[in-house]
């Protein structure tokens, strides 16, 4: 084959492979939503295409012209299926997993409690600032703290200031799972369920996660005391304040349960001024920016 010929064929090939590299995209969206996509490079990408396009008219480049056409329709219908997904989003319910030790349940508390009458020790919470109460008491006690944690220890766990009554207001704009590492003490799960089923009746048995791994749980924010639990987690972490987290700072925080109020309240504040815009000018999509109820 000739030169020209070559030419041809790798061109044909890297037009064909580049412009059907979105239709992967396109099915992905189409499936699970776009909303890591950003609208911002899909509309530059469009620019770019439409430049080529005009390029290819002016010097009759007919592979130009061809390939980047059905570029154009790809990331248009991949941008218009991004929007509208975007915007059921926005309309829908957020979905909130709130984690139960140390966000609901004050059981570093009543851990500290246990091991102080045990051992005739004065621990407090002040004491523990960045790290665990089994990392703070001596070795030859760790195994016996540890042991501190049986069923009994979760039945009697105070609920924390404000808990009970904020959860009670997102649960009824929101929908609400409790997700706990139960893993870690398994004979905990029937003194958990029953200390949820007393103190949060309108949590319905269908919302009580208990798992190991929280990367399971499909919902928009994590609240919890653990950073480790946001490392696989899809949607957004919330790091509840405890002292073993005191140097932690990848992730947004809360010191309380009011604050979360707060947080919520004003995602709830984002999402009415955006909608309003939009309704004000619906011919005119934004094409950038975070989904409507997940702001950055």
């Amino acid at each position: 084959m000739s030169v020209e010929a070559w030419s041809t064929v790798v061109g044909t090939g890297g037009a064909v492979w580049t412009t059907m590299s979105f239709l992967p995209q396109l099915v992905s969206v189409r499936r699970q939503g776009g909303r890591d996509l950003s609208l911002t490079m899909l509309a530059m990408y469009l620019v770019g295409s439409l430049l080529w396009l005009a390029y290819g008219v002016l010097n009759d480049a007919m592979a130009v012209i061809a390939a980047n056409v059905v570029v154009i329709v790809l990331v248009s219908a991949i941008a218009t299926l991004k929007i509208a997904g975007d915007r059921r989003a926005s309309t829908r319910r957020l979905r909130i997993a709130i984690d139960m030790d140390e966000v609901m349940a004050d059981a570093l508390g009543e851990h500290l409690a246990r091991y102080n009458a045990a051992f005739n020790a004065t621990l407090t919470a002040d004491d523990l600032r960045g790290r665990h109460l089994e990392e703070c008491v001596p070795p030859a006690q760790r195994e016996a703290t540890e042991a501190l944690l049986d069923a009994s220890f979760f039945e009697r766990l105070a609920v924390l200031p404000d808990c009970r009554e904020v959860i009670g207001e997102l649960a009824a704009r929101h929908e609400v799972i409790i997700a706990s590492a139960a893993m870690d003490v398994p004979c905990s799960f029937d003194a958990k369920y029953r200390w949820l089923r007393q103190h949060f009746p309108f949590i319905p048995p269908s919302h009580i996660v208990f798992c190991g791994d929280k990367a399971v749980v499909d919902a928009d924010y994590l609240i919890d005391d653990r950073a480790r639990h946001f490392t696989r987690f899809k949607g957004r972490g919330l790091l509840f304040s405890a002292p073993h987290n005191h140097h932690e700072h990848r992730y947004p925080r809360v010191s309380s349960w009011a604050e979360v109020r707060e947080f919520f309240a004003g995602l709830d504040g984002t999402a009415v001024r955006r909608n309003a815009a939009a309704a004000a000018s619906p011919g005119l999509p934004e094409l950038a920016g975070p989904p409507l109820n997940l702001p950055d």
